[in-house]
């Protein structure tokens, strides 16, 4: 008897979710706790294991469309693994991938789930596309470089226009950066910093910090330290508008932009003011990884009294970051360029980045917006003040 695929419950708030990328069709195999479809909400995207193994007997729901929680979706048909289908592991590969792993003989390439999403959207047909994989697996990339090239994979198509419709996460970040631009005053203001000192550091000491907590030392943790103690010295860019109160708290909860494929999510590290180099690196570390599985839940979001955005790692200059609602400030890192600046009179090639902070004038005053991003500058051009808190 079949076996229902229902939505899952995902918090009190949420009641639809938007069916996003199914990684095995009717007729194909799935190992219990095996991943089905990739889901979505205004805030995270999350995926839905099988209850049981067998074989996907129907797709009720089609990618793009939206459903209810506990609406199924998609129907199980219990069974025994047929000959030739090896175990996965609890997360095996979508279908197309094991198709491509296990050496399929069948004529038909194997398309990957990243490299189908993108062309689908773009009105592709993936199979025709040269693969470069292993095995002739056609991979994202290969799609990308397609389209880049001019060609469809078909001759003489005429122009076209598509209509894609708008994930349920990216219809939020849309929504809650107009808010944004229409509720706050928002002013930013820009700065420059020289990341020699922390260079040194990192290069001095990376070895030994690996050795002993498994993780890389990387530049955030210094800005994560440099904020809160800014925030320390100015809490008003940490404060928020609630009516006619503003309001502080004792606890720096800072958020983290990441770019998790689907749209940029913001999870949020509690009590930073707590953590060590190594525990936010962990932290910052274990968001990007699951933020990349679809597995950041609704609780590492929510929150946040600041949030901190690196634009550096996609090789920005120079940008001006938008506040997190209801957040008053915002920190935008850009990227590292080694530029000629004066030093005690002399011209020398430095490690500069620009930094910019933008901030809700309602709240934050030309004063204390400037002077908190001047301390960052000290503390990040001197970080040993953030161990001996100066």
């Amino acid at each position: 008897m079949a076996v229902e695929i229902k939505v899952p419950s995902v918090g009190e708030s949420i009641t639809e979710v938007f069916i996003g990328e199914w990684y095995l069709k009717a007729g194909d195999w799935v190992d219990m706790d095996g991943n089905i479809v990739g889901l979505e909400t205004d805030k995270a995207t999350f995926d839905v294991p099988a209850p049981q193994a067998g074989i996907i007997k129907k797709i009720l729901k089609e990618a793009g469309s939206t459903a209810q929680i506990g609406e199924p979706i998609a129907l199980l048909e219990p069974g025994s693994a047929p000959a030739g289908k090896g175990k996965t592991s609890a997360s095996p590969v979508p279908a197309a991938a094991a198709a491509a792993k296990s050496g399929s003989s069948s004529s038909e390439p194997a398309v990957m789930p990243a490299a189908a999403r993108v062309a689908g959207q773009q009105g592709l047909d993936a199979r025709q596309v040269p693969g470069t994989g292993p095995g002739g697996r056609i991979l994202k990339e290969d799609v990308e470089r397609q389209l880049q090239s001019g060609s469809n994979g078909s001759a003489g198509t005429a122009r076209e226009k598509r209509r894609v419709p708008m994930s349920p996460m990216r219809q939020t970040i849309a929504r809650r950066l107009v808010e944004a631009q229409q509720n706050a005053a928002l002013l930013t203001t820009f700065n420059e910093v020289d990341m020699s000192a922390v260079k040194r550091l990192r290069a001095q000491y990376q070895d030994s910090f690996v050795a002993r907590h498994g993780v890389k030392l990387g530049f955030m943790s210094f800005f994560v330290k440099a904020v809160v103690e800014a925030l320390n010295v100015y809490p008003q860019v940490g404060a928020r508008v609630d009516g006619h109160e503003l309001i502080y708290t004792n606890y720096m909860d800072i958020g983290i932009a990441i770019g998790a494929g689907k749209g940029l999510v913001v999870p949020v590290l509690r009590n930073s003011e707590r953590l060590s180099f190594a525990e936010i690196e962990k932290a910052i570390s274990n968001f990007a990884q699951r933020a990349k599985e679809n597995k950041l839940g609704l609780e590492d979001l929510e929150g946040g009294i600041f949030t901190i955005t690196n634009g550096g790692v996609y090789g920005s200059l120079l940008s001006t970051p938008i506040v997190n609602p209801p957040q008053s400030g915002v920190l935008g890192m850009h990227g590292i360029v080694d530029r000629p600046v004066a030093v005690n009179g002399q011209v020398e090639i430095r490690p500069m980045m620009y930094l910019a902070l933008t901030y809700d004038h309602r709240v934050v005053d030309g004063r204390e917006a400037v002077s908190f991003l001047v301390r960052i500058k000290e503390t990040i051009e001197d970080p040993t003040r953030l161990v001996l808190e100066v």
